[in-house]
């Protein structure tokens, strides 16, 4: 007897219709009757914002907390500006459903040069796990004074660090550490200048390594640690950090396997009182949108980490698998140096499930 999940889709934003496109005919092939994936289509994003003045619908979470998961493409569009459709939709999302854990993986694909020449030689793979409920992102502050005139407004911009809040996502990615081949966690920090918030992040991952003797641990500045991302990236297994230098730090892992186009993500709720959320990296290109060009690597990765999410590792695996014979063939797309459209990789991809 098969299994029957919901999920929403929203493919928002610019190419993002075409890469949930593309996902969503790879998880229709990879599902055999044991999985069927009834799907459930949003229109929500900048042209909803056009006709409605709102990114997404009043009820939209009470819309959305019947699903299993959510797949989403990406936000943005030059009409509206970028916090109003962040927070209006993909933080709306994130933030409604305690989606507290964002994790990316940084893969290094076979047939895909990359800028980092110890990726020809080296073996590299590890995954940046992200605090993705406060810290830097927790929308609080102000902006004030504007009234005194031009040149005199004040914005203050405050970081969010409670003690919860980094142990939860520090045992998440513990966990995560204990099930990889190399037990390794890094932490990331900026404690020598952000006195209060990081030094709490440190002491609070010193107290929770107490509980994970059999993981190897270290902690490093974040410029230190974008360094050592290009230096010694073999050194790395699982990496934790705050919401913004997780943010900033996974993109330049995905940079370093190629391109931001490979980069696949998963906000999750891990206690599913929720639904979770999986969306490519990348952003809704609006200089390529329409052309049929846009890889779809990254929304097909996030679609293998929403199998695993639902209890399906086996098939994820089977489709992560399917991406490397691709990109291994030199089926690859023009930000990865070659000339294959959406299309193209996608009907690869899905040849390569046989």
């Amino acid at each position: 007897m098969g299994s029957m999940f919901r999920i929403a889709a929203i493919p928002a934003d610019g190419v993002g219709a075409e890469v949930v496109e593309a996902g969503r005919a790879v998880l229709d092939a990879v599902t055999g009757p044991g999985i069927e994936l009834s799907w459930t289509e949003f229109d929500w994003g900048c042209d909803y914002y056009a006709r409605t003045g709102r990114m997404m619908a009043e009820d939209g979470l009470e819309q959305l907390a019947g699903f299993d998961a959510i797949y989403f493409g990406a936000v943005g569009w030059p009409t509206v500006p970028d916090h109003v459709s962040l927070w209006g939709l993909r933080l709306a999302v994130c933030q409604g459903f305690d989606q507290w854990a964002n994790i990316r993986p940084v893969r290094f694909l076979p047939g895909v040069t990359s800028p980092l020449r110890k990726a020809d030689d080296t073996e590299l793979d590890w995954i940046v796990v992200r605090e993705n409920s406060e810290g830097e992102y927790a929308g609080l502050g102000g902006r004030n004074l504007a009234a005194r005139g031009r040149g005199s407004e004040v914005a203050v911009q405050s970081s969010l660090f409670t003690e919860s809040g980094c142990e939860r996502i520090m045992r998440f990615a513990f966990d995560l550490a204990r099930g990889r081949e190399r037990r390794r966690l890094t932490s990331v920090t900026k404690s020598n200048a952000q006195q209060y918030g990081m030094v709490l992040w440190d002491e609070v991952f010193e107290r929770v390594a107490a509980d994970y003797p059999d993981v190897e641990t270290d902690s490093c500045l974040v410029d230190a640690m974008a360094a050592r991302f290009v230096l010694r990236p073999e050194d790395l297994s699982v990496v934790v950090a705050s919401n913004l230098h997780a943010d900033i730090l996974s993109d330049l892992g995905s940079a370093l396997t190629g391109s931001l186009g490979t980069a696949a993500s998963a906000n999750l709720n891990p206690e599913r009182r929720f639904p979770s959320m999986f969306e490519p990296v990348h952003g809704s290109a609006p200089d390529i949108a329409g052309q049929g060009v846009a890889n779809p690597i990254g929304a097909i990765g996030s679609a293998a980490l929403m199998l695993e999410h639902l209890g399906f590792p086996d098939e994820a695996a089977r489709v992560n698998r399917a991406v490397e014979t691709v990109t291994a063939a030199g089926v690859l797309p023009r930000d990865l140096g070659g000339t294959a459209t959406t299309k193209d990789v996608t009907s690869a991809v899905i040849d390569a499930l046989g």
